[in-house]
């Protein structure tokens, strides 16, 4: 039974799905103009943390991951150029070439952080889905939500009567701090978007032919559009980053719900910024990083899940290279454990047990992480940890798996000393791990590091 903290409602609720053993699951995913930075794949990695837990209930998990490659233009208020003609014409490009690549970045990128991506069709692209988002455009308008001005078909969220519920915040009061470009044609000053003309002192790339003219649709406008198609309304679990509740979100469940007069999604969850250094992440800085700067350094992206691991989701987290450097260490201690293992060996009920309650108490994965170490510091048998630990990664999803059985069998004499020596490591206690090097050698055992950790076997 899982327990889960619920955006909307402000408090942990027991998860009851919508429909019994068929869980709906809508994923923010990325725009598609740059590289996702790690505070985006902190979200991601958290997601699939949370499909994991419910496929390790025996659910059926049919997770929606969109990709916006249209629409997402540079301001809060449907304001400014468009993120994805703006790269295009810095790389001297076209947007569908920006997409493509960006897009097949990611999907390379989640696959080094070990995150499952829906197959197709529930990876589905804004491009992909303009008819869909049309029509249920033109619902709003014939429900009476619409109005249109100069640049565009607009929401009036007036006629919305919960709006700005959701984030918590009055509409007087969102119209005061939202990030705005003044538009004296706006009703509201939260109205938005739901389909912007195209002008015609600029050309863009990407243009579709609607009822109200050429133009394309507002950014918020695709996640209603294919989470209905794809999920129906309501489903089970909105999930996104925090920075989408004021804006992104409050917007979907305005247009979602005056279109189908039911709830969007009957749970949301949002995972915290992550801070770097203790401060924002921020492009003028430059320590806005991605995966790639991850691995430049020489760190397997995989630690970077493990550091992600130990943080609550609705927490922020401080990002620190030393931090990643730790959890490198323990990835490879990790990876040292199952190596020895050659699949024989129980698993361990009550450390099982534990770290089940830890990841049914909304998704507690620092608690989780601390009773696996207390697992591998146990005298339990090397056979039974490995076992075990295996089981837990089932969820924790560090593929600990490839790493069975790639050293040999090893006399428990031999595993202690190799043990003794990751700790003295883990501690630069440099002096300490050459002689515990040497008196492994001399048991007849050859010693070697590398990135994945260390290895033992019979010289």
């Amino acid at each position: 039974m899982l327990y889960l903290w619920n955006t909307a409602t402000k408090k942990q609720e027991i998860f009851t799905p919508v429909h019994s053993g068929d869980i709906g699951m809508y994923t923010c995913g990325p725009t598609v103009y740059a590289h996702v930075h790690i505070g985006n794949v902190r979200t991601f990695v958290m997601e699939d943390i949370l499909q994991r837990a419910l496929e390790s209930d025996g659910l059926h998990v049919r997770r929606v991951l969109n990709i916006t490659d249209i629409g997402h233009l540079t301001t809060d208020a449907d304001a400014g150029d468009d993120k994805m003609e703006m790269s295009a014409i810095k790389s001297g490009t076209t947007v569908q070439d920006i997409a493509q690549r960006y897009t097949d970045l990611f999907l390379q990128d989640a696959e080094k952080m070990n995150i499952k991506i829906p197959a197709a069709p529930f990876l589905c692209k804004a491009t992909d889905h303009i008819q869909d988002q049309i029509a249920l455009i033109q619902l709003l308008e014939k429900k009476g939500y619409t109005y249109r001005i100069d640049d565009g078909i607009y929401f009036d969220t007036s006629k919305f009567s919960t709006y700005g519920n959701f984030g918590g915040q009055k509409l007087e009061e969102k119209e005061e701090g939202a990030r705005v470009q003044v538009n004296v044609q706006k009703k509201n000053k939260s109205d938005f978007a739901l389909w912007k003309f195209a002008r015609v002192d600029v050309q863009r790339q990407m243009e579709w032919a609607s009822p109200w003219g050429m133009g394309f649709p507002g950014w918020h406008i695709e996640c209603s559009a294919m989470a209905h198609v794809y999920l129906g309304q309501p489903f089970d679990i909105h999930c996104g980053g925090i920075d989408l509740i004021p804006v992104h979100h409050e917007n979907e469940i305005a247009q979602s719900e005056a279109a189908y007069d039911v709830p969007l999604a009957k749970y949301w969850m949002h995972v915290e910024f992550l801070l770097i250094d203790g401060g924002k992440m921020s492009k003028s800085l430059g320590n806005v990083y991605t995966i790639s700067d991850i691995e430049h350094r020489g760190f397997d992206p995989v630690a970077l899940r493990l550091f992600f691991l130990g943080c609550h989701y609705r927490q922020k987290q401080n990002f620190t290279w030393d931090a990643v450097q730790a959890n490198q260490n323990a990835l490879q201690k990790l990876r040292s454990v199952i190596r020895t293992w050659k699949g024989s060996g129980t698993i361990l009920v009550e450390f099982e047990s534990e770290f089940k309650r830890a990841i049914a108490d909304d998704l507690n994965t620092p608690k989780a992480l601390a009773i696996m170490w207390k697992l591998v510091d146990s005298v339990a048998s090397f056979a039974d940890k490995a076992a075990t630990i295996l089981k837990m990664d089932e969820i924790f999803g560090l593929s600990l798996s490839a790493y069975v059985g790639q050293d040999e069998i090893l006399p428990q004499e031999v595993l202690d000393l190799a043990f003794e020596r990751i700790a003295a490591r883990e501690n630069k206690n440099w002096i300490v791990s050459d002689a515990l090097r040497k008196k492994i050698e001399d048991m007849g055992y050859s010693v070697s590091d590398g990135a994945d950790g260390q290895k033992v076997s019979k010289i």
